[in-house]
């Protein structure tokens, strides 16, 4: 039951977030929720069995971070903005779970699997709050050029 409150609040978090920065977000902002979506199901497919999953490291979705991290960085590149600077950390922060997985094999598979989860939560509040702060400096900036 759990398990089950905590998908329905990352997919209706995903879905509210990268929905509402394709819809209103920039470029940048159209790169990380397009990446994040892609990534979350990629995934999802390369997931070892959930039996044995996470008992050692999982090459598939490191390489599915490591694709992320570079988008997301190119999208902080690309950006003037310092949100997605922020992703990318996370982002990063990802990556080094699976370096800790890879340098110490006694890790606890289900603190691995909370090391590489956890971040997205992140990810997307970043997103939606950047978009937002976005369109609110657009709109402060049209009322002043409209006084």
């Amino acid at each position: 039951m759990r398990k089950m409150v905590r998908l329905i609040f990352f997919y209706a978090l995903m879905s509210g977030a990268c929905g509402y920065a394709l819809v209103r977000g920039r470029t940048d902002a159209r790169i990380v929720s397009a990446v994040f979506l892609i990534g979350t199901f990629a995934t999802l497919g390369l997931r070892s069995s959930s039996a044995g999953g996470y008992s050692s490291i999982e090459f598939g979705i490191f390489l599915v971070d490591v694709v992320c991290l570079a988008a997301f960085t190119y999208a902080a590149l690309i950006s003037d903005r310092f949100w997605p600077l922020w992703v990318s950390g996370f982002q990063l922060t990802t990556i080094f779970g699976h370096v800790v997985r890879a340098i110490d094999s006694q890790l606890v598979p289900l603190a691995y699997a909370a090391s590489l989860r956890f971040w997205g939560y992140p990810i997307l509040i970043v997103l939606a709050v950047g978009v937002w702060r976005n369109e609110k400096r657009l709109r402060r900036k049209r009322q002043a050029a409209a006084t």
